[in-house]
């Protein structure tokens, strides 16, 4: 499959694809254009379509909380789980010395390479279709997941500062069919369980089992 069946898009001038898909280390070695302007312009695109989004999605959220939500589903790993999840990252070119560092799983190279694909889609066609390309990938979520009280990292702060650990969490059940699965998550650390939580998926049931620890232990 190629990157334009990935990512649902057929682009009309295939230089600016190949644009997209250029790292500056491969740019540089080849002598052609490199994808950090279509980034630059992706990030704008990308604030106006999450933006859209949250506003209708969340009518009863105030800004300081649609703006909670919305840094956390453009920050840099969001983006980069993004690329991952979908597998855009093997059709990203990188130079020699790039690659030797292990350039194709750098979070920054990634982030920027989700951006210039949204950025190539606009030039290519406009923001409907760039749009319509988040709307697919980034934003084909559960949304209660960016609404939670962040309870894994108050846990994981208190955890490092009365024992000097990281809580482990691991999946100890799954139900239900893969459209509407049910996950049971254990937290513990090397004194033993803390909690168990449920959700509907991993996130949500990690997120759950950290509460009911910070609940047995402030």
């Amino acid at each position: 499959m190629g990157i334009e069946d990935k990512i649902g898009y057929k682009f009309r001038k295939k230089e600016l694809l190949f644009q997209c898909l250029t790292h500056k280390s491969y740019g540089n070695e080849e002598k052609v254009p490199n994808n950090e302007r279509l980034e630059f312009l992706g990030d704008s695109v990308l604030s106006i379509v999450v933006s859209k989004y949250l506003y209708k999605k969340l009518p009863n959220f105030q800004e300081g909380e649609l703006s909670k939500i919305k840094n956390q589903l453009v920050s840099s790993k969001s983006l980069s789980d993004c690329v991952k999840k979908y597998r855009f990252e093997k059709f990203l070119k990188i130079g020699k010395g790039e690659s030797k560092t292990k350039g194709r799983l750098k979070e920054s190279n990634l982030s920027c390479l989700f951006e210039a694909i949204i950025g190539g889609i606009f030039l290519d066609s406009g923001i409907r279709n760039a749009e319509q390309f988040v709307l697919r990938t980034l934003l084909d979520i559960k949304l209660e997941e960016y609404q939670l009280e962040d309870y894994k990292s108050q846990l994981q702060v208190f955890i490092q500062k009365e024992i000097k650990e990281i809580p482990v969490y691991k999946v100890i059940k799954e139900e239900g069919p893969s459209h509407n699965k049910t996950f049971t998550v254990s937290v513990g650390t090397t004194k033993g369980l803390l909690a168990k939580g449920k959700g509907g998926s991993k996130k949500l049931a990690q997120n759950s089992a950290a509460e009911k620890a910070l609940s047995k232990l402030l």
